[in-house]
C-alpha cells in the first residue's frame, strides 16, 4: 500500500511539473526578446513609384542588433510616401527606399535630383530588340549627314555616326517603370534620365539624325572617346603604291683645263738704220 501511495504521489507531481514547463514555455514564447524589436515590412510586392498606406505594411519583430538603418516602427509613419525602389513582400521599408516628403508619386518620384525626363521614339531595332529596360543604362548613336567645311563645296558634306550620350539611365520603357523583370519588352519609346545639357543635346540630336540606343554594362563607369564612323572609315581605300625613287645622278666631273701654250713662229729679220736709229723688221 505504501508503494502504491508513493507511486501515486510521484506521478501527481511529475503532472504538475510538465504542466507547469509547458506554461512557462508558451509564455516566454509570447514574450517580445530583449533583443529584438519591431519593424515595419512590406506586407506585399509594392512596385516603385507607388503611394504607401498601412495597409501595405506590417510589423514584424526583427534583431535588435541587425535592424537596417532608417527603418520604420510604425506603419502611419509611412502614410503617403513614395517608393523609389521595389520592395519585395517581407523586406523593411527604410527612408532610403523612400522618395523625399512631399513627392506626388508617379515617374517624376523616380528623378534624381537636378536630372531630368526625356522620351525618345523607338522600335525593335533601335531599343536593342526590348532590352532596355528600366534600370539599364545604355549610350545613345546619332547618324547624320556632317555639314562640309566653311568655304568648301556641298560635295564634301558626308554621313557620320557618333556616340553623343553616354551612360543614360532608363526611367521607364513605355509606361511601365518596374525594374524587377528582365524578359525583353519591345516598346515604341523608351524614357531617359539625362542632366538639362544632356536633354538639349539630345534634342537636337533626334531633330537632325536618327537615333540607336546602345546596351552597356551596368557596373562599367569607363567613358569612351571616338571620332566617329564615317563611310571613308568604315570602307577605307587602298592606299597608293609608292613610286620607286630613280636613283641619284653620278655627279659629273669636271673637264680637264687645258692651258693655251704659246708657240714661237721663227721668222726672219733684218737690221734697218734710218739716220741714226737702227731698226729691226721680221717678216
Amino acid at each position: 500500500m505504501k508503494n502504491k501511495r508513493a507511486l501515486a504521489v510521484m506521478a501527481v507531481a511529475i503532472l504538475f511539473g510538465l504542466t507547469a514547463v509547458m506554461l512557462a514555455s508558451r509564455w516566454l514564447l509570447q514574450q517580445p526578446s530583449a533583443s529584438s524589436g519591431r519593424i515595419v515590412v512590406a506586407a506585399g510586392d509594392i512596385n516603385l513609384g507607388q503611394r504607401l498606406t498601412p495597409e501595405m505594411l506590417k510589423l514584424v519583430e526583427w534583431p535588435a542588433d541587425s535592424v537596417p538603418k532608417g527603418a520604420f516602427h510604425d506603419p502611419q509613419a509611412l502614410a503617403g510616401r513614395v517608393l523609389k525602389n521595389s520592395v519585395l513582400l517581407g523586406e523593411p521599408v527604410s527612408e532610403t527606399k523612400l522618395a523625399p516628403l512631399g513627392t506626388l508619386g508617379g515617374l517624376s518620384a523616380l528623378i534624381s535630383e537636378g536630372k531630368r525626363a526625356i522620351t525618345v521614339r523607338v522600335n525593335d531595332v533601335v531599343g536593342v530588340a526590348g532590352f532596355a529596360l528600366p534600370g539599364n543604362y545604355v549610350d545613345i548613336i546619332v547618324s547624320m549627314q556632317k555639314d562640309a567645311a566653311p568655304g568648301a563645296s556641298a560635295a564634301h558634306e558626308q554621313n557620320i555616326s557618333k556616340i553623343v550620350l553616354e551612360r543614360i539611365l532608363v526611367l521607364a520603357v513605355a509606361q511601365e517603370v518596374s525594374r524587377d523583370e528582365t524578359k525583353p519588352k519591345v516598346v515604341n519609346a523608351v524614357t531617359l534620365e539625362v542632366t538639362p545639357d544632356q536633354a538639349e543635346r539630345l534634342d537636337l540630336a533626334r531633330s537632325v539624325g536618327t537615333l540607336s540606343l546602345v546596351l552597356r554594362n551596368q557596373v562599367d563607369p569607363q567613358p569612351v572617346t571616338t571620332s566617329g564612323a564615317t563611310k571613308l572609315t568604315l570602307l577605307p581605300e587602298d592606299a597608293p603604291k609608292a613610286q620607286p625613287k630613280p636613283a641619284p645622278a653620278a655627279p659629273r666631273q669636271a673637264a680637264p683645263r687645258v692651258e693655251k701654250v704659246a708657240v714661237q713662229v721663227k721668222r726672219d729679220c733684218v737690221g734697218v738704220i734710218n739716220g741714226l736709229q737702227p731698226t729691226q723688221e721680221c717678216f
